[in-house]
């Protein structure tokens, strides 16, 4: 067993991702995030790759320019219309809208401004743009499990329920 980061390990860590120019803390995770480092590509690679041979314990920031991630913004992906013309439940800041283009690809939009008589969705990356840092805390390292590799992050049992249950008619 290894307790060092490297491929098949599973990895539970907390995350912040911190906007360079502002020092202010642009996202951030409520719950360790568990995933199987070679397994998964939930984190961006410039961050895997410094996590490579760390340990449980390790505080480590990674500047990442978020152009390289998700490309420059794009200003014809932002829209603006009249409030009435957007449904009720959409208008709120914050909220993510799935759109498909002609091909039915999804695209998200986020509802970014609202005012009285219009409202902003913008399809471009929140990060894009910015230059950031991903300050990673690694809270615990071991082997991954087959299942869990295969999985690409951690494997949930489902919960037993009883065979009373079962037998109650739906």
């Amino acid at each position: 067993m290894s307790d060092t980061i490297q491929e098949n390990s599973f990895v539970e860590l907390n995350y912040q991702v911190i906007d360079k120019k502002t020092d202010g803390v642009l996202v951030g995770v409520e719950f360790p995030l568990g995933y199987v480092h070679g397994a998964d590509c939930v984190l961006a690679s410039p961050v895997t790759e410094q996590l490579e041979g760390k340990s449980a314990g390790d505080i480590i920031e990674v500047p990442v320019d978020c152009n390289e991630l998700y490309g420059p913004r794009d200003e014809k992906l932002v829209f603006t219309d009249r409030i009435e013309n957007v449904p009720e439940e959409y208008r709120e800041i914050g909220t993510t809208i799935t759109m498909e283009n002609e091909k039915g690809q999804p695209r998200n939009f986020i509802v970014t401004r609202m005012d009285d008589k219009t409202l902003t969705v913008d399809g471009n990356n929140p990060l894009c743009g910015r230059e950031v840092i991903f300050r990673l805390e690694v809270l615990s390292v071991r082997d991954a499990t087959d299942e869990e590799i295969e999985a690409g992050g951690a494997v949930v049992d489902e919960p037993e329920i009883p065979d009373a249950l079962n037998k109650i008619p739906i």
